[in-house]
């Protein structure tokens, strides 16, 4: 079904002006204007395509598949089997990794997201995606909801788009991270910056502790265009395919 186009246009802004969690948009709606910063999901996704206009149209960003099609290469060479995987997607949003998951075929699909926007968004525009849905705090689960998804079985994690810039702190990339069994694939990317020595923020301090460790073996790590900036800029990413030796201890959050 054809996505319904949205009025949105982008500020006038000097190269470099806005970093990437301060970039907005306008969006011309019902005669007015509003402003949206990108990372304001919930009202992206209260609005059906405006978030893949935005990010997918505009921005060209394609990493949903680029991840998507990364762990099943490395999956297959590695001798597994990716039909059978049981995947936990973080920061799941409307679905849009979940969809380029099942293209590839998986045998579970659970969804992870805070916001009840994004549960709503998926339901509305790619229903029966997720075998499962849970709107929940990674960072503050419940003994029943933890229960809940090790009953899954879970074997893989996925995680587009999410980490870094607040929206998935350390402490919920712990839990998720700690909820795969061990063997299982861990897929993410992340922004290039992040694995920066100088940069010391949380997260960043966070993942280079983890891809230094012995918990994850790293099978692939590729420097890709996630997207464009709003004036034009590529903005690169990394892309980390790895197998979960063990937990993450509560030792490797940073602290502070």
């Amino acid at each position: 079904m054809k996505r319904k186009q949205h009025k949105i246009r982008f500020p006038a802004v000097e190269p470099y002006q806005l970093t990437q969690d301060q970039a907005y948009f306008y969006l011309d709606e019902d005669g007015e204007t509003k402003q949206i910063r990108f990372h304001d999901y919930g009202e992206l996704y209260l609005r059906p395509g405006l978030y893949e206009q935005l990010y997918y149209d505009r921005l060209r960003s394609n990493s949903p598949h680029k991840i998507a099609a990364l762990l099943k290469r490395v999956v297959d060479e590695t001798g597994g089997v990716f039909t059978q995987l049981r995947v936990l997607d973080v920061g799941a949003g409307n679905g849009v990794m979940g969809e380029a998951m099942i293209e590839y075929g998986v045998a579970r699909l659970i969804g992870v997201d805070i916001l009840p926007e994004a549960y709503q968004a998926a339901e509305r525009d790619r229903p029966s995606t997720y075998d499962a849905y849970y709107v929940i705090d990674l960072a503050h689960l419940s003994p029943d909801i933890r229960d809940q998804l090790r009953g899954w079985r879970l074997d893989c994690m996925t995680s587009v788009a999410a980490l870094g810039f607040g929206d998935i702190p350390p402490q919920a990339f712990l839990e998720a991270f700690n909820l795969i069994e061990p063997g299982g694939w861990i897929a993410f990317n992340i922004k290039e910056t992040f694995l920066d020595n100088r940069d010391t923020t949380g997260f960043s301090v966070f993942i280079k502790r983890l891809i230094l460790s012995e918990l994850l073996h790293i099978h692939h790590m590729e420097r890709y265009c996630h997207r464009i900036s709003i004036d034009g800029r590529p903005l690169f990413y990394y892309a980390i395919i790895g197998r979960k030796n063990s937990d993450i201890p509560l030792e490797l959050l940073p602290t502070g």
